[in-house]
């Protein structure tokens, strides 16, 4: 598995920073997974020199983001399945004031990723959790330092589709219903947020008990309502369904609630397409299995 690494100045400024953390915690994981990690030229460069993945010889170096190296990762995500460079996602530590965090090329990345339908991991707390995942996959055992990523029984869940992935939203809780009633409170924009009620009430859920929190429609302040939630850390997952290829007139309120979970890099997980969704869901059902939490 091949997959891209870049980390905006704030996460490897210093030793104690958010990607040396993440790395010296899940180097086991990257290992045991033979994972190809393609940084980019500053990222790399960091990490050789705060000496991380001392001699792991599947750590690529790529051009500097001004050199190009965003522009290639892009490539590589698009990249046709037999290309020996072709990425299977994407760990993109953002830190939200960077103003290169804005940029064509960082844009593009994500939007690429999501149309692919492959990891945009723009988290610390995504990145943990998605190794794990992998480990699960790979079947290994259950990382004891993964625990609290799972303890959703106390955990808060968002859940966000546009109108295009509504309906895979649906199916998506319909498939993993026991799963995500586990978690000790749901919230979901308006419309999405009825559907799901509707849903669950048909399920079996208790009438009249709302299965998910409404806020306000997304373009009329709900994805607000949710950065909120994130901003004040009583929000720790959120499944955002985006659909990519149309213009969205409330963008400015995509963007705060994308700010807001890159702000609260250590403790939100964001999941932005239905099939990572998926993968994590069944991930954590089988991980459930060998160590219930």
């Amino acid at each position: 598995m091949r997959i891209g690494l870049a980390a905006n100045r704030l996460h490897h400024s210093r030793l104690g920073s958010p990607l040396f953390d993440w790395l010296r915690h899940t180097e086991a994981g990257i290992r045991e997974l033979d994972l190809d990690l393609c940084a980019v030229g500053g990222t790399y460069d960091a990490i050789v020199r705060h000496g991380l993945l001392v001699g792991y010889a599947r750590l690529q170096r790529y051009p500097r983001g001004r050199d190009g190296g965003l522009v290639k990762l892009v490539a590589d995500v698009v990249a046709l399945d037999e290309s020996d460079n072709v990425l299977d996602g994407m760990i993109y530590l953002v830190d939200p004031i960077d103003s290169s965090s804005i940029l064509p090329e960082a844009i593009a990345l994500k939007r690429q990723c999501v149309i692919y339908q492959k990891p945009f991991i723009s988290t610390v707390a995504s990145a943990f959790d998605w190794i794990e995942m992998e480990r699960i996959r790979a079947g290994l055992a259950p990382d004891d330092a993964a625990d609290r990523f799972h303890a959703i029984s106390s955990q808060t869940l968002a859940l966000i589709a546009h109108d295009a992935l509504k309906s895979q939203m649906a199916s998506f809780v319909d498939d993993h219903f026991e799963l995500l009633s586990q978690f000790a409170h749901r919230v979901s924009t308006g419309t999405t947020g009825g559907n799901l009620n509707a849903l669950a009430w048909a399920l079996g859920w208790p009438q009249g008990r709302l299965w998910t929190e409404c806020c306000r429609s997304g373009p009329i302040g709900g994805d607000a309502q949710i950065a909120n939630l994130i901003f004040e850390q009583r929000c720790d997952r959120l499944f955002f369904f985006e659909d990519p290829h149309v213009a969205r007139q409330h963008e400015a309120d995509i963007q705060l609630l994308e700010r807001a979970v890159t702000a609260v890099t250590n403790d939100v997980v964001c999941i932005a397409s239905p099939r990572v969704a998926r993968h994590w869901a069944e991930m954590t059902e089988k991980r459930a299995k060998l160590r219930p939490c």
